[in-house]
């Protein structure tokens, strides 16, 4: 029987050949679940944004990415996180989620801070909890901590304010912000934006008035609350200069509205005129203590840059149209009124 034997050596070639398969596969295989890991698609669709609030842990967020389904494998990404170094270097914000990122752009982002800044949007609110609801919809703070700084003396005199006409230090408009600002230094920001707003030329306006900026905005207030139209603002704002000038009450509907608290009501009764309150224009004469409601730049400008006329008198036209009829004495105002609440009888508006 003719049978060749094999060399030790030819059996320890192929023992090499082999081992060097499996390394090369083994290395193979690793490589992959690393890729995987790292630079695999692992962020979902399900949630636009991941928040993380001030002072939470990585356990925290972790648990939040768990919970919302940010994550398809949250192994791989608890695996890189930790492997990445992140779960020291927890940041707070409002982060943008992509679909399909991967564990390493996520972690990045988290570890970088990079958040996306929010648009914060605030306009024509009448009361300061409207306000501190609004902003606590948009940024990290709650309405509460919103609230206390602005029932606070010792934290608004040092920007010139009281409780009373804090509000006229915030301007109506889009502001970006990141979404974990403080209170504090919203409100930080809020009077940079004032100062901003209140240049030479209209502080010069003002001055011109004999109204400070804080008392411009509280007429402005006013006159919002008064005009269904910007096209009109400036004319009830010379109505009610022309009073201020003259000592004449102002006598303005909608300051007995805040007086009361009732924003329910259409018509202003006379036993709604004697509700007493330093709001109540009826019954003190010049400007309240503070606004009525947010003023609007329309507003502001409106009385700065008022219309000259000798009205001081006006009540709303009779036909709903939103403007109002002027006179310049009691003879015409009350021919104006009487056809308007005549108008309201036929409405059957009783209040």
């Amino acid at each position: 029987m003719n049978q060749q034997s094999q060399s030790p050596g030819g059996t320890f070639k192929k023992f090499i050949i082999a081992l060097v398969v499996i390394v090369i596969l083994a290395l193979g295989i690793t490589g992959v679940v690393y890729y995987l890991r790292y630079f695999g698609a692992n962020v979902t669709d399900k949630q636009e944004y991941l928040y993380i609030h001030t002072d939470a842990g990585y356990n925290e967020v972790y648990a939040n990415i768990r919970e919302q389904g940010i994550v398809k494998d949250t192994t791989t990404f608890n695996w890189a996180a930790h492997n990445m170094n992140y779960v020291n270097r927890v940041k707070p914000g409002k982060y943008k989620l992509k679909s399909g990122m991967s564990n390493r752009a996520l972690i990045n982002m988290l570890k970088s801070g990079a958040q996306e800044a929010v648009k914060l949007s605030f306009h024509n609110l009448r009361l300061k909890t409207q306000f501190a609801g609004s902003v606590a919809k948009q940024l990290e703070p709650d309405s509460i901590a919103i609230i206390s700084l602005l029932d606070s003396t010792k934290f608004i005199e040092k920007y010139g304010f009281n409780t009373e006409n804090i509000y006229a230090m915030f301007i109506p408009n889009t502001y970006q912000m990141y979404w974990n600002t403080t209170s504090e230094k919203f409100f930080k920001r809020m009077y940079g934006e004032y100062e901003k707003f209140w240049t030479a030329e209209r502080k010069q306006k003002a001055q011109a008035l004999n109204l400070s900026p804080i008392q411009v905005s509280i007429l402005a207030s006013i006159v919002d609350a008064e005009a269904l139209h910007d096209d009109e603002m400036p004319m009830i704002a010379g109505l009610y200069l022309n009073r201020l000038k003259r000592g004449i009450k102002l006598e303005a509907d909608p300051t007995v509205i805040f007086a009361t608290g009732d924003f329910t009501i259409k018509r202003v009764l006379n036993k709604y005129l004697n509700t007493p309150s330093p709001y109540n224009t009826y019954r003190n004469t010049g400007l309240p203590p503070g606004p009525i409601m947010m003023p609007s730049v329309n507003a502001i400008n409106s009385v700065l840059n008022y219309k000259k006329h000798d009205y001081i008198y006006m009540c709303a036209k009779e036909d709903f149209s939103g403007y109002h009829n002027y006179a310049s004495n009691v003879a015409d105002h009350l021919a104006n009124a009487r056809r308007f609440q005549q108008a309201l009888n036929e409405r059957g508006i009783k209040r």
